[in-house]
């Protein structure tokens, strides 16, 4: 399982008529990457803490992490949302041994993830930065096809991805790109772990490789709890010299992760040698990584609502001048349907850039809108 123990980072519509902003209610600042869910339609918050939603939806479920849940049965424009608190006096340290529960988690994991064929409609959004300064953003829609919700590591290992997980590019609304860096780090090495990265079972098994190295550390801690629903906090000193932190909502009745959020240091691990599109070599630093998965209960059983990482701090050296890279990609699946049918036509080709791929033209309503800075840059500001 060594293989899997790091983490490497791959580098005309109708708008919505109304929008949302989710606030802090006790300072009122914005709330980013706030879920909403309204009739079989996910979306979520900007930077400035806005979210497009259609004009005919009636209700809206509103949450975000370390925020209580609001349920509205009419629009708003402003929605604040209420911290959670933990009353301090009552605090106790309790402890959690991760190691059996993600294991019982990965042994039963299509049992309380939803493991048929399905259809999402998924939005895309990707971005890069280089030496701290914005690159290329792009934000598309697609179709994403998917034969368990899970990764297949017999598929994957021999590198047939159409039978795990198939997609088609639709719109593309905005795609900017400056000069990248002083040099061009691009490479054709897309492999089965990045494939695997797309669902949460092979983040599991990474996590499980990483606390089973004979010199690795586990901590696990009870943040908080209340009803079925615990916090729960993870901290992992790798052999390999990763550290790894974060927070998962678990639902003790359910056993399932709903959220989860780590973040990978991987500074510690030693550069190596890669070699880009054209073959020249250069010296490749691991930096940190965030990754983050969210669920949502439908029809008694879970579903992908997000998929998200944040790389920063990756180092390309050559000729003596190093980069500095960071990037973030992240996948919202908007819609969820069951299906029967065994993929899509056109798909994405994987063993491209992802982006060289020509999108279907399919007009519907956005379900993304622009941050501010976002729109500067797309602005040429």
């Amino acid at each position: 399982m060594k293989q899997i123990s790091f983490l490497f980072i791959l580098f005309s519509a109708v708008l919505y008529s109304q929008k949302i902003q989710v606030l802090d209610e006790d300072n009122s600042k914005a709330i980013a990457n706030a879920r909403i869910v309204s009739e079989n339609q996910i979306v979520y918050t900007n930077e400035d803490g806005f979210a497009p939603v259609s004009a005919q939806n009636k209700s809206f479920e509103i949450s975000a992490p370390g925020y209580q849940t609001q349920k509205l049965s009419a629009f708003r424009n402003v929605v604040k949302l209420q911290a959670k608190v933990t009353d301090i006096d009552e605090v106790k340290i309790v402890n959690v041994n991760l190691m059996p529960l993600f294991e019982d988690l990965s042994k039963n994991y299509h049992k309380r993830y939803y493991d048929e064929p399905s259809l999402y409609d998924v939005t895309l959004k990707s971005k890069s930065f280089n030496n701290n300064q914005l690159t290329m953003l792009v934000i598309a829609e697609a179709k994403m096809w998917t034969k368990s919700n899970s990764y297949n590591y017999k598929d994957g290992i021999r590198k047939n991805y159409d039978n795990i997980l198939q997609m088609q590019l639709n719109n593309v609304k905005y795609f900017k790109k400056k000069k990248e860096g002083v040099f061009n780090s691009k490479s054709n090495d897309f492999n089965h772990a990045d494939m695997g990265d797309y669902f949460f079972n092979f983040e599991i098994q990474r996590l499980i490789a990483n606390m089973k190295m004979k010199k690795s550390k586990t901590i696990g801690r009870l943040l908080g709890e209340k009803g079925d629903l615990q916090q729960i906090g993870i901290n992992i000193k790798s052999e390999n010299g990763i550290i790894i932190e974060g927070e998962m909502e678990y639902n003790k009745k359910d056993k399932v992760i709903t959220f989860y959020e780590v973040n990978y240091q991987q500074s510690g691990y030693p550069p190596y040698k890669k070699k880009n599109t054209e073959g020249v070599e250069y010296d490749f630093q691991l930096g940190d990584v965030w990754v983050t998965f969210d669920f949502y209960k439908k029809d008694k059983t879970y579903v992908s609502a997000l998929k998200k990482t944040e790389a920063d701090n990756f180092k390309i050296t050559h000729d003596g001048i190093t980069d500095v890279r960071k990037s973030s990609t992240e996948m919202i699946y908007n819609t969820f349907s069951k299906s029967d049918k065994k993929g899509l036509d056109p798909k994405v080709d994987f063993s491209k850039d992802f982006w060289d791929n020509v999108p279907v033209k399919e007009d519907k309503e956005t379900t993304i809108l622009l941050s501010q800075k976002e729109q500067d840059f797309v602005n040429g500001n």
